[in-house]
């Protein structure tokens, strides 16, 4: 993926007039966790053309962060519609920002019946059996999820602890709300799913 290269706030707006979604990577070129992010993210190969995905080094870039909050680097930037609507912080494997992409694709392409679409996030460990009733439940009710392995990302395992103060797997959000385990009438009620 070819990130755009962006100079000031101003250029910035200007990349966001008349798109649906657009990503700013704001990191610190030199940073471990930056380089990570950086380089994670030209990896992913997205099929959407109009996704707009963009980079801007804060130690250049003095201007962008304040807007939105923004106090640490690498910290990706989620925009619909023009407007600020998420970030992530810290440097992510290539399969999360690739899921992540594909999610955000997913539910702009979908909800035809015009309810707003569900953010599913399960967080997991490769050794977790619970973990993997949770997502074969969730493919088998046609749910779309990004997968976040806290084992291997600490950034996220903190983050999850932080939402929840749990520090157990599985752990479902959906909509910022989580779920502790593998609560199906839980599951079940937030994503809206009529049991058979």
């Amino acid at each position: 993926m070819k990130l755009i290269d962006i100079s000031s706030h101003s250029d910035l707006i200007s990349h966001l007039k008349d798109t649906k979604s657009a990503y700013l990577l704001l990191y610190k070129k030199g940073s471990d966790q930056s380089d990570c992010a950086k380089s994670n993210l030209e990896s992913v190969k997205v099929e959407n053309k109009k996704m707009v995905v963009m980079a801007a080094d804060v130690s250049k870039v003095r201007d962008i962060h304040g807007n939105y909050g923004v106090t640490s680097a690498p910290t990706l930037l989620e925009f619909e519609n023009e407007k600020f609507k998420n970030n992530i912080k810290g440097c992510q494997e290539m399969n999360f920002y690739k899921s992540y992409f594909e999610n955000i694709i997913f539910e702009t392409n979908t909800n035809s019946e015009g309810k707003p679409a569900k953010r599913v996030t399960v967080y997991t460990t490769p050794s977790c059996t619970w973990c993997t009733t949770i997502k074969t439940f969730l493919r088998k009710n046609g749910i779309r999820f990004t997968e976040i392995n806290v084992a291997s990302n600490e950034s996220a395992a903190q983050d999850m602890v932080r939402k929840s103060g749990q520090q157990g797997v599985p752990q479902t959000e959906i909509n910022g709300e989580m779920i502790i385990g593998f609560d199906q009438a839980k599951l079940n009620r937030l994503l809206e799913i009529k049991p058979k």
